[in-house]
């Protein structure tokens, strides 16, 4: 429940402040009680709930939905990498960027494309990098600016891929992409040599595969390491991890935007299928 009363710890400098005071008297952070609801908020992204387990279910529950609205799509395989392929119409519906969605100008599927994936192999393949990557991103940034990496890595390479082509896609690599960027500037800023090294060989062994294989969006994958290596140099880096407040409530926002921009993209495309 929200506090209205007593003390509460402030995200930036760590001390006793007082819920409702305006500005922390140490540090000078604005509202660090959020309100009253920064203990909330802590309790509920930063300790009950894993956002990375909520990335994949997320990932899992719309591909499995998408094969829902399209059956017919399923038999059309022709190949390993289009085994379980959603239809292209499911996937407009549930957000897919690029195409007639980017040039109608919804904005929103920046964020729903990077949950949707294209074939059994596609999903699996990246779900296993969101899993290995994931924990060690939150590990060193703390778990809402890790989700904010994922978030704003996606958005940027969706945006640099509108941009430069407008094809439509989808797919979590460009917020994959990202968190290896995230992970560089971490090793880089931390002096560690060797782990940056390691990164780079997977971030070029990933890059190099994409131009190998067909379907593959680089422009989107070189947009979201672009927006994680950006991103990660914007924020602080502190031996706690603690997220402050509005880390928090952004990344809340993010998941309720996302959300309700799935159920917006349903609604718009089925009223254009209908019209």
């Amino acid at each position: 429940m929200r506090q209205v009363q007593g003390s509460v710890v402030c995200s930036q400098c760590g001390r006793l402040v007082g819920v409702n005071e305006e500005k922390c008297p140490f540090c000078g952070a604005w509202r660090p009680g959020l309100f009253g609801w920064a203990t909330v908020l802590r309790r509920a992204l930063g300790g009950r709930l894993d956002l990375f387990t909520l990335i994949v279910g997320t990932c899992v529950t719309l591909y499995a939905l998408a094969l829902l609205l399209q059956p017919e799509a399923i038999l059309q395989a022709r190949g390993l990498f289009s085994i379980l392929s959603p239809g292209t119409r499911a996937l407009f519906q549930l957000g897919m960027t690029g195409g007639f969605t980017w040039e109608l100008g919804w904005w929103w599927t920046l964020l729903t494309a990077m949950y949707l994936h294209g074939s059994l192999l596609h999903i699996v393949f990246n779900v296993m990098w969101i899993r290995n990557l994931g924990p060690a991103v939150t590990e060193v940034y703390g778990a809402g600016r890790a989700f904010l990496l994922f978030n704003i890595s996606g958005a940027a390479g969706f945006l640099a891929s509108n941009v430069m082509s407008n094809v439509p896609t989808i797919g979590a690599s460009g917020s994959i992409f990202g968190l290896l960027a995230a992970l560089i500037v971490y090793g880089r800023r931390r002096g560690s040599s060797v782990m940056t090294q390691q990164l780079w060989q997977w971030a070029i062994i990933l890059g190099v595969f994409g131009f190998v294989m067909p379907g593959i969006n680089n422009w989107a994958h070189g947009g979201g390491f672009a927006g994680g290596w950006i991103a990660a140099h914007l924020m602080s880096l502190d031996d706690d991890r603690q997220d402050s407040s509005w880390v928090m409530l952004t990344s809340l926002g993010l998941i309720v935007l996302t959300l309700a921009g799935v159920v917006l993209s349903f609604v718009r495309v089925t009223g254009i299928l209908l019209s």
